[in-house]
């Protein structure tokens, strides 16, 4: 989710705001007879945006498992559950939000979590399953635009053809007068 800072002409400028997982895509990973780990935890990243983080995990099947289930010990979810906090605390602490979207779109928390982890119990999907920002700092524009590239244009692709006039809209014929 992005939440607008400031409105400059025809242009939004954005801002993070928060992020969740897909609910289609959480009920696909939850299973019958795994263990379902979550765990999380406020941190406040470099830039001082207090972040909530929540992360999900569950447990893996072994290869040569007899059993059908795979359930871990309460004392083994409490020791993944509080390592999962020590990995979103020293990976979001130490880094901008810019760069905190970054290392979530490319889910490496998620995969240290579950190298982390694993020694513990096996893991599978493991996932920063929410993030809301709980504070933000005071509004600078400078930082805002900073984080827009400056630019001021649009980043667009060029079209390779014109418009016809009967697939022309009425905004667009406004435009295109404007500017001849």
């Amino acid at each position: 989710r992005l939440s607008i800072e400031d409105i400059q002409g025809r242009n939004c400028l954005t801002d993070f705001h928060g992020m969740e997982l897909t609910r289609d895509k959480l009920c696909s990973v939850i299973k019958k007879w795994h263990t379902l780990i979550e765990g999380w935890t406020d941190v406040r990243t470099t830039d001082g945006y207090t972040v909530r983080m929540f992360a999900i995990a569950f447990t893996k099947k072994q290869d040569n498992a007899v059993s059908s289930n795979v359930y871990a010990q309460a004392s083994q979810v409490r020791l993944i559950r509080k390592r999962m906090v020590e990995v979103m605390n020293a990976e979001a602490g130490k880094v901008a939000l810019r760069d905190l979207v970054k290392n979530l779109i490319a889910e490496s928390i998620g995969k240290e979590i579950e190298k982390r982890g694993k020694k513990i119990y096996p893991l599978q999907n493991v996932f920063v399953r929410k993030v809301k920002i709980l504070k933000k700092p005071k509004f600078d524009i400078t930082r805002l635009m900073e984080l827009h590239g400056d630019s001021g244009r649009d980043e667009g692709m060029a079209m390779e053809r014109p418009e016809t006039e009967a697939a022309q809209n009425t905004l667009t014929a406004e435009i295109g007068a404007m500017d001849e």
